[in-house]
């Protein structure tokens, strides 16, 4: 839950107001709902952390990191993989990117009646395989199953529990006037290729979803010797709204160059096709580093060096700004205002 600007058009309706799917799609409308409700009644010195997780109290061998995530991600199988693999791969991340090494996590399923029971073992199967290849097991779990035309299928809900050494944590409150922003890979892989399913759109070289676990790319990061300050990965709201939340918490500008996002063809096409901007398109297998400008080359080539990070590239720096703008240079050396997304541009893509 992160924290994010003040000046809000207006305050939520809280006795006459209903959600609706905006307030799930990571931008704004998502952002006011967590601090004028959840935040509101149940805050804490955890919660107002911010970050994709929590950083808890030491143990013997460092701090505990705790994330959980819900999975509605409609249809449940797509290209590159399924709302089983997903859960997995998705708290793992938000687990690591805290600089933690993901150890254990759980799972709850919601499960619509009528659903298919040859559907929810390839699920798990899925599950399986995700958290075996991760080397992170599903250690506790919870199942509960809902009336036909009440859980659209399945639901997911993984918890993941993770520790980081002494000194070792990362937050979005750590990004400094001079840091440099890299991304690990093409951007928009993930959100399109559910929307490329859901239009039917057939594309030459098919868009395949980006899923995966990121803590072997991030342990590759850390062993650069490279001044990282903030990990996150940039899932609903895509690289747009996380580069905002992370200007909110380190109270910091930034600039991005345009030339310089990675976006392949494909998506590229898909979404001008669709009149969408891949900057807010959900990954689910990549992740946005900032760090000392003096590492930055260090890191890039840390993370091109690792598979999961070879179209890895710097498309921006961090630079004081009192009102915390995320800006863009244009192909045309133009500039414009990258805000955070407003309304619900991909619904249930994760």
């Amino acid at each position: 839950m992160s924290e994010t600007r003040k000046n809000y058009a207006r305050p939520l309706d809280l006795r006459h107001g209903r959600i609706d799917m905006a307030h799930g799609a990571g931008g704004r409308a998502m952002a006011q709902l967590i601090e004028e409700l959840f935040a509101k009644h149940l805050g804490n010195d955890y919660l107002a952390q911010g970050d994709d997780g929590a950083l808890l109290p030491a143990t013997g061998d460092g701090r505990l990191v705790m994330a959980t995530d819900s999975h509605v991600v409609s249809p449940l199988f797509f290209p590159g993989g399924d709302i089983g693999c997903l859960s997995v791969h998705g708290t793992i991340n938000d687990v690591a990117v805290m600089g933690a090494t993901p150890l254990y996590l759980s799972a709850a399923f919601i499960v619509e009646e009528g659903f298919k029971i040859s559907d929810l073992v390839l699920i798990v199967q899925s599950m399986a395989t995700a958290a075996k290849a991760a080397g992170v097991p599903i250690v506790t779990g919870d199942t509960k199953v809902v009336e036909r035309g009440k859980g659209d299928g399945v639901f997911i809900t993984t918890t993941g529990v993770g520790v980081v050494a002494p000194g070792q944590a990362w937050s979005g409150r750590h990004a400094r006037p001079g840091d440099v922003i890299l991304v690990s890979g093409t951007l928009g892989d993930h959100g399109m290729a559910i929307m490329a399913v859901r239009e039917s759109l057939g594309f030459e070289s098919p868009i395949v979803s980006d899923t995966a676990a990121l803590h072997g790319l991030i342990a590759a990061m850390r062993s650069s010797g490279a001044d990282i300050h903030v990990l996150r990965d940039p899932t609903r709201g895509g690289l747009a709204t996380t580069l905002n939340e992370i200007a909110r918490q380190s109270a910091v500008g930034m600039m991005l160059q345009e030339k310089a996002l990675p976006v392949k063809p494909a998506v590229n096409a898909a979404c001008e096709f669709l009149g969408l901007d891949p900057l807010y398109v959900a990954n689910e297998g990549k992740l946005v580093a900032i760090c000392a400008e003096r590492d930055a080359e260090k890191l890039l080539a840390a993370m091109r060096a690792h598979p999961q990070g070879a179209d890895a590239a710097i498309v921006g720096s961090v630079h004081e700004d009192e009102h915390h703008f995320v800006q863009m240079t244009t192909g045309f050396g133009g500039r414009r205002i990258v805000d955070w997304l407003s309304g619900e541009q991909l619904p249930r893509i994760c």
